[in-house]
């Protein structure tokens, strides 16, 4: 695996405000399909190899018990099932890859590898598939749950479900169509075998109904940087998706990823992380740090409290005027949401101990919601050279999953048409599109 791998994050392009920042869209608005086809081949001239959407299926809800916050300012939401588009993205490209997310929390395993393995078919081998376990209360309220599954289980639970998928994946042999028409016969039935899967979560019998897919099993992808997180994505994952932005968690996470990679018998070297990171690149510095202002001016008490509620999973409108951060930790805990992002990050710097006052989190809270306590901000040049000091303190393996504040889609055609040439330009990205497959095209 050699020079970086460049991906973009297209989960909040459109939120946030972003939708009326200078450089959007005038006469197109979310989720008209044309957006997304233009930007992709404009990523696919840049020589990107993935266009990656996560997703969430609920409502932000958890300030003041209401959805008014959000829905109002627009904070991770609305969020749309983007299979479609990527099917529709497929056809305005050739070679750049797509990332689909969907939760084992809550999906069926058998109704996702079949839409897998039809939209790899559609695209031609290029799709990548990015499993989750949800800690969201609002996403588990629509599937039924009155609370969220427990930390731990969501992860057997996970890779229940990827168990399942990759036996559906193979259930079909490569060679099994045959297509004899002077016979007639279509297919090897020897090479066509149910699974017969009686686990702790599923039941499936098999084998997936499709014609083997151009890579057979899409890339896995997995976010967890947990413990437990982490032995699940050692287990079964292609590439790993990593929270950037602070190199001494980027680096312990490498370091248990490849701990953990080796106890499963799997060579580290092969395995990269795609760091989360921010960036605001401008043509001079002084154009960089203007944008990053019009971000910063968009946010209001309402908008980050609805955003830091709904991934902590606590309602942050009742924060007394003190508290040790112990308490947040714990109150967590008791809603089994995730135990890392904004909460795990102020227990690391200062201990659970440590008593924070409303203001205070609230400072923390607006660099976190904005995402500026991950973005590199700056020139092509200056934004290159820190990436590259980054990859290779960070182990050399993976690359970046980039994402913008900026506008949809001024701030992503920046990323192509001024970051992705000066990495070239020095030599710092890896191949571009070697080979046909996504899986090819990333090394892994």
């Amino acid at each position: 695996m050699s020079g970086m791998h460049l991906a973009l994050d297209l989960s909040f392009s459109h939120t946030e405000g972003k939708w009326a920042r200078t450089g959007s869209w005038v006469g197109m608005d979310f989720p008209d399909t044309r957006m997304y086809m233009e930007l992709a081949r404009t990523a696919e001239r840049a020589g990107i190899e993935m266009l990656f959407f996560g997703d969430g299926t609920g409502i932000p809800d958890t300030w003041k018990g209401s959805i008014d916050a959000a829905v109002e300012w627009g904070v991770q939401w609305p969020r749309h099932d983007m299979s479609p588009i990527i099917a529709a993205m497929s056809t305005a490209t050739e070679h750049i890859g797509f990332g689909l997310t969907y939760s084992s929390t809550f999906m069926h395993p058998f109704y996702v590898a079949r839409l897998l393995n039809s939209l790899d078919h559609v695209t031609g081998g290029r799709i990548a598939f990015n499993v989750v376990a949800s800690t969201r209360g609002a996403d588990a309220a629509n599937y039924g749950f009155e609370q969220l599954m427990a930390h731990g289980e969501r992860y057997e639970r996970m890779e229940e479900f990827i168990d399942v998928c990759q036996a559906l994946w193979n259930s079909v042999a490569p060679d099994a169509i045959v297509r004899d028409r002077e016979t007639g016969r279509f297919a090897d039935p020897a090479k066509v075998r149910a699974i017969d899967h009686h686990g702790r979560f599923f039941d499936v019998k098999g084998p997936l109904p499709s014609v083997p897919s151009p890579q057979v099993a899409p890339v896995l992808v997995q976010a967890g940087n947990s413990p437990r997180g982490i032995a699940a994505s050692a287990r079964f994952a292609d590439l790993i998706f990593g929270f950037g932005g602070n190199l001494a968690s980027q680096q312990r996470h490498r370091t248990m990823l490849d701990t953990a990679l080796t106890e499963q018998g799997r060579d580290p070297a092969a395995v990269g992380i795609l760091w989360a990171t921010q960036v605001i690149v401008g043509r001079t510095k002084d154009e960089a740090e203007a944008r990053r202002g019009e971000v910063l001016n968009f946010w209001s008490e309402e908008a980050v409290g609805a955003y830091l509620a709904h991934n902590a999973g606590i309602d942050f409108s009742q924060l007394p005027a003190s508290f040790p951060l112990g308490e947040l930790k714990a109150q967590a805990a008791a809603a089994n949401a995730s135990p890392g992002g904004l909460i795990g990050k102020l227990i690391g710097e200062h201990g659970e101990d440590y008593t924070m006052s409303r203001t205070e989190f609230f400072e923390h809270g607006w660099t976190s919601a904005t995402g500026m306590d991950h973005t590199v901000c700056g020139d092509p040049g200056t934004v290159a050279g820190i990436l590259e000091e980054n990859f290779a303190a960070t182990g050399a393996r993976g690359g970046y999953m980039l994402s913008s504040p900026l506008a949809m889609p001024g701030g992503y055609a920046d990323i192509s048409e001024l970051l992705v040439p000066e990495l070239r330009r020095r030599g710092a990205l890896a191949p571009r599109y070697p080979g046909k497959t996504l899986r090819e095209n990333l090394a892994v």
